[in-house]
């Protein structure tokens, strides 16, 4: 299974955090390391999808704050939460699409025209809100009762995680869409001439990103009950960071989803793991560089034995 190493690496470092810090291993604190994970790990497989096909969005994040006070907004002004909601999950594909169409009606780059509207979004997130916390919203609601909540224990945010993960790796896998995602990563070139329309892909799966952006939204705005114009900062960086700590190849062609979602679930044990050793918040970044080096240094010699043994069997 492609996601085992990772998921290895992360029970290892819970049970070596925990040897020395027993307390780490309570179980209110690695729930609290999985509910802080979610929203990460949500757009992380939404990259895994875009690298497959040699894409990225790195407006991601800025999409996650933008739809969470644009919904906080709505319900502050009295609409129904439930409605609020669904507007936040269509407007987070809506900024997908508007990515595309970037992307396409200019031909440049998604890493250039997503980095524009990185900007763009998290501008529009500070000033409809006017860089201040959007509070006041109806927290009795069954909406923050419901997806703020916990089911045995389980916060239902991580149950929506598990059941994104088993339908995302069913779309990879078994359907056409998933098929030309893979197709277009492995060789555009051939999957152009075969008769995929790139183009129509890309804005797919840029939607699809778009509306996790949304959905991720929801579901922070479930967990805090206010709306800070600044959440989701660096998003995007530890969103990709956890890809390809999961398994996902920048060279595109494959992805996948369960290993993206526990290498957010990793970083999340990193930082979290960094407290109980008295070391400065600030260094998390430096932490989270380190073993996104680390990880991407493995694969890259576990390739290059495989590269060489299949050679090797070759001759």
């Amino acid at each position: 299974m492609e996601s085992a190493s990772v998921l290895v690496a992360t029970v290892a470092l819970i049970l070596v955090i925990g040897a020395i810090h027993p307390d780490f291993l309570d179980p209110r604190q690695l729930r609290d390391v999985l509910q802080q994970s979610v929203y990460v790990a949500i757009l992380a497989a939404g990259v895994a999808f875009l690298l497959a096909m040699r894409e990225i969005d790195l407006s991601v994040g800025a999409i996650f704050g933008l739809t969470l006070i644009c919904s906080a907004i709505l319900m502050r002004d009295g609409w129904n939460p439930w409605v609020a909601v669904v507007a936040g999950v269509v407007l987070g594909a809506l900024l997908g699409l508007a990515n595309a169409l970037i992307v396409q009606v200019f031909r440049i780059p998604a890493i250039v025209a997503t980095l524009a509207t990185l900007s763009m979004f998290r501008g529009l997130s500070l000033a409809l809100s006017n860089g201040q916390q959007v509070v006041g919203l109806p927290l009795d609601h069954a909406f923050f009762d419901i997806f703020g909540g916990r089911v045995l224990g389980i916060p239902v945010s991580v149950l929506v995680l598990v059941v994104v993960a088993i339908v995302l790796t069913f779309v990879l896998r078994t359907t056409p869409f998933g098929y030309r995602i893979r197709s277009i990563g492995s060789n555009p070139d051939a999957a152009a001439f075969s008769g995929i329309s790139v183009a129509r892909v890309r804005i797919q799966a840029l939607m699809l990103m778009g509306g996790l952006a949304g959905l991720a939204g929801m579901l922070g705005l479930a967990f805090f009950g206010s709306g800070d114009p600044n959440i989701g900062s660096g998003f995007e960086l530890l969103a990709i960071a956890a890809a390809v700590i999961g398994g996902t190849q920048l060279r595109g062609g494959s992805a996948t989803v369960v290993g993206a979602m526990l290498g957010a679930v990793l970083l999340s044990v990193v930082t979290s793991g960094l407290v109980y050793f008295n070391i400065p918040v600030n260094w998390s970044s430096f932490a989270t560089g380190a073993v996104i080096l680390i990880a991407v240094g493995i694969d890259s010699l576990l390739r290059r034995r495989r590269e060489a043994r299949a050679a090797a069997a070759g001759l």
